[in-house]
C-alpha cells in the first residue's frame, strides 16, 4: 500500500514530529517528503508505504490527530490520487 498524506495548518513547533510519530505508530514508512511554510502556513505532503491499518482507517485516525494538532491531514491511496489529479 502506497498512500499520499497531506497537512496543512498554521505554523508550529513540531509539526513534523508529531505528524512523523503518529504514522510510525502505525508503521508506516515515509519515502518522501515535501514541506514548506508560507506566510506562517504549514504545508507538507508525503509519499508513505507499509502500514498495519487499511488506509481508510489510518485516515480516519491521522484526520483525529490533525484535530488535536490543529492541523488538516488528509490520508489518500497513491492510486486514487493519482485518478483525480490526472488531466
Amino acid at each position: 500500500m502506497r498512500a499520499i498524506v497531506t497537512v496543512v495548518g498554521k505554523d508550529a513547533v513540531g509539526i513534523i514530529a508529531s505528524v512523523c510519530q503518529a504514522l510510525a505508530g502505525y508503521n508506516v514508512n515515509i519515502l518522501d517528503i515535501s514541506q514548506t511554510v508560507m506566510q506562517g502556513y504549514f504545508t507538507m505532503m508525503m509519499v508513505v508505504e507499509k502500514c498495519t491499518l487499511p488506509v481508510a482507517i489510518l485516515a480516519e485516525e491521522m484526520e483525529r490527530k490533525g484535530s488535536e494538532l490543529g492541523l488538516q491531514i488528509h490520508v489518500q491511496r497513491e492510486d486514487i490520487f493519482n485518478a483525480m489529479h490526472r488531466l
